[in-house]
């Protein structure tokens, strides 16, 4: 298995003891979740290289991060239990100060059990606030990889940056994860990732543009509706070196958008017309295997059909990210329509967010003292007419389904006096730059936000600089920047400007493609807005 980071000592980990643990004291984490657990440990041998999926870790805050790693020799066995024996495990992590493991900052243990598909998710605290960790875990004699991680910095601190990359949409099938790899090589601080990190489609011939690896079984042809099917999806994708290796190179923290459960879907609605007793049995088993498969903390662990997605995350007086959940509670679409401007469309009472979830944002920006508020969209914020010419259509799958909502975002920004709100959004496999307006409908009104748009890691295929909706896009006045290729989002966040540069790559149907950076804005604190230097 590769690691992207040195090697480290074997002797070191099999020496250490494990009486010490941080956060629950020196209990374990039954299940997995951070519950405390007793301190025995538990299972028998462990099959050999049971980390074939990687480590991962997420959600910083000032004293610790979650340690994230699932036990899956085989992890593409068609049962979807990675071809782990039917019993619960001890996992031990260790964390250290070094890359060599010779500064030991925290031990613990969890146990990984079949019924989170052996998934550990070690919730570690007491560490020092923006410092940077590098951690491992342990199964039997076998030892994984190692990552890197960092805390975040204390609330009161007022840090000099934040490097941050946004990540969206990595349809393994589609292509090679070529930009997570450059990705993975740059000096972040956290990665935000807004969703489709599986799909659910079949995969078949006809949509496999990946090549050089073989098409993956049967199993894996139909569209993707039980546990077991979820957890194989997500160990298939998994098993991407470069998902991988950006993982582990820093923490990520998640939102979902639509493919984690069906393409378009809204609450309990489904396009396919499935019943909504019978689609939310379908959300609670997808959501369930997010949680499995992903650095989530035991407050995200699914009840049924719901999942505790949306977080506030500080990085010290410097930055407040509000992590936003846009599926989960939204209204159904107008009319059932996902394109249209039906009369529906403006009605005050539509939310995207749903009322309880809007009154967490509303509150948390009255009590904002960060320069920069930063909200992580799974779709587009920006108003974007569909019509090239007279008449207006609009896509409801995005904000423009909901402009009461985002009026009422926009007015809780004016009324909180938020000098600096950034909207990071995906979805659209696209690289789009948007000014955000008090008035749509003129274009010299005053800009009130800004918004990036990331492109897809994988979705789509290889893409290109421009494409057929380019002439829509760029024919609203307000969006700066329109490119069709894959890639990630980098941004540089300081207290007097955020830099962005949106990452592309040539091709993602084969591996080896080098990175560029299609464009670069600086938008200046207190001056919202794009200002283009690449």
């Amino acid at each position: 298995m590769r690691s992207p980071l040195p090697a480290s000592g074997r002797r070191s980990f099999l020496a250490g003891s494990l009486l010490t643990a941080t956060g629950a004291g020196a209990a374990a984490f039954a299940l997995g979740t951070g519950h405390a657990a007793a301190e025995e440990k538990v299972g028998g041998r462990v099959p050999a290289d049971p980390f074939q999926l990687g480590v991962a870790s997420g959600d910083p805050l000032p004293d610790g991060f979650v340690l994230w790693t699932r036990l899956a020799p085989r992890p593409l066995e068609a049962d979807g239990h990675g071809g782990m024996p039917r019993g619960p495990f001890t996992v031990e992590y260790e964390v250290a100060e070094d890359a060599a493991f010779t500064r030991i900052a925290a031990r613990g243990q969890a146990v990984a059990s079949p019924e989170l598909a052996h998934s550990v998710h070690a919730e570690v605290h007491g560490l020092r606030p923006d410092r940077e960790y590098h951690y491992r875990f342990r199964a039997g004699t076998e030892i994984s990889p190692a990552g890197r991680t960092r805390t975040a910095p204390d609330p009161d601190a007022r840090p000099a940056e934040l490097r941050l990359a946004v990540a969206a949409c990595t349809a393994w099938y589609h292509g090679h994860f070529t930009a997570l790899e450059h990705m993975a090589k740059e000096d972040l601080d956290l990665v935000l990732f807004l969703g489709d990190y599986i799909y659910e489609y079949g995969i078949t011939t006809g949509n496999m543009l990946r090549q050089g690896v073989p098409l993956p079984g049967p199993e894996h042809a139909v569209e993707i509706n039980t546990l077991e099917q979820h957890r194989l999806r997500y160990s298939l994708f998994k098993t991407d070196p470069d998902l991988q290796a950006a993982h582990a190179a820093a923490p990520w923290v998640f939102t979902t958008d639509d493919h984690e459960v069906q393409n378009n879907y809204a609450d309990d609605w489904s396009e396919t017309g499935v019943r909504p007793e019978d689609f939310l049995r379908r959300r609670a088993v997808a959501y369930r295997a997010f949680y499995e498969n992903l650095p989530l903390r035991a407050a995200s662990l699914p009840d049924g059909p719901r999942i505790g997605l949306y977080q506030r995350r500080h990085w010290g007086r410097l930055a407040q990210i509000d992590v936003l959940d846009n599926r989960q509670y939204r209204d159904r679409y107008p009319a059932g329509q996902v394109v249209g401007d039906p009369p529906e469309r403006r009605d005050p009472r539509r939310s995207i967010l749903g009322e309880p979830q809007e009154k967490w944002l509303y509150d948390g920006l009255a009590q904002s003292s960060a320069t920069w508020n930063l909200h992580a969209s799974g779709v587009v914020m920006a108003q974007i007419d569909r019509t090239v010419g007279a008449g207006e259509t609009y896509s409801n799958d995005m904000w423009d389904g909901f402009p009461a909502n985002r009026d009422r975002l926009f007015a809780a920004w004016k009324r909180h006096g938020i000098a600096n709100p950034v909207v990071l959004s995906g979805d659209i496999h696209r690289h789009v730059a948007a000014e955000l307006k008090a008035d749509w409908a003129n274009p010299a009104s005053a800009t009130v936000g800004t918004e990036l748009v990331c492109t897809s890691a994988g979705s789509d295929g290889d893409g290109g600089e421009t494409d057929a909706s380019a002439k829509v896009w760029l024919g609203n006045p307000h969006v700066k920047l329109y490119n069709a290729r894959r890639g990630y989002l980098s941004c540089r966040v300081t207290p007097t400007a955020l830099t962005s540069e949106f990452k592309t790559v040539p091709y993602v149907t084969k591996p080896g493609a080098p990175i560029a950076t299609a464009a670069r804005f600086v938008t200046e604190a207190g001056r919202p807005g794009l200002n283009r230097e690449v």
